[in-house]
């Protein structure tokens, strides 16, 4: 009777499956389908970036240096005898 029946939704009506919604959001290129793609790929590359940096604070080579002097320093000048 009306345009309107032939329009379904749902997987049964052969027009709303997942796989033609991913693809449209996917192609379509509206603002907002972009938007929540970089936000999607965004979280997907900061869960790694968090999980490897939220470790002990980084420390420069300079600092490693300095504590590896004052290390050796302190065992050389210990004032015990080496066995040979």
């Amino acid at each position: 009777m009306g345009g309107g029946a032939a329009k379904t939704t749902g997987a049964s009506g052969g027009g709303g499956g997942f796989k033609a919604r991913l693809e449209h959001y996917m192609f379509s290129g509206q603002q907002k389908h972009v938007f929540a793609g970089i936000a999607i790929v965004s979280a997907l590359l900061a869960v790694p970036w968090v999980l490897m940096n939220r470790g002990s604070k980084h420390q420069s080579h300079q600092d490693y240096m300095e504590k590896a002097n004052k290390a050796r320093s302190e065992r050389l000048s210990s004032g015990q005898p080496t066995i040979k």
